[in-house]
């Protein structure tokens, strides 16, 4: 695994929460930051793809839009779909 330095800047209370967790577990204040932005995105990833599932574009049965839907309009695209979520 390749690792690349950086520069963060984080609450002072938050890191010294960071350096307790880190001395308590052996491990060192990286891995715990590691471990916390690693769960951080699994736990959106796993959001993500739960709204993906849930996500029924405004179309017909027949493969076209619904009536009144055009797609090159992004407001009123939201608009039918936040009624659609609304509805259902």
């Amino acid at each position: 695994m390749m690792h690349m330095r950086t520069t963060v800047a984080i609450d002072d209370d938050l890191l010294r929460e960071v350096k307790v967790l880190a001395a308590r577990t052996d491990r060192t204040v990286s891995s715990v930051i590691e471990e916390a932005l690693l769960a951080l995105l699994r736990a959106r990833e796993q959001q993500d793809s739960r709204c993906r599932a849930g996500f029924a574009p405004p179309v017909t049965g027949r493969g076209g839009t619904r009536a009144g839907v055009d797609l090159n309009d992004n407001s009123g695209l939201l608009e039918v779909m936040d009624a659609a979520a609304a509805a259902g």
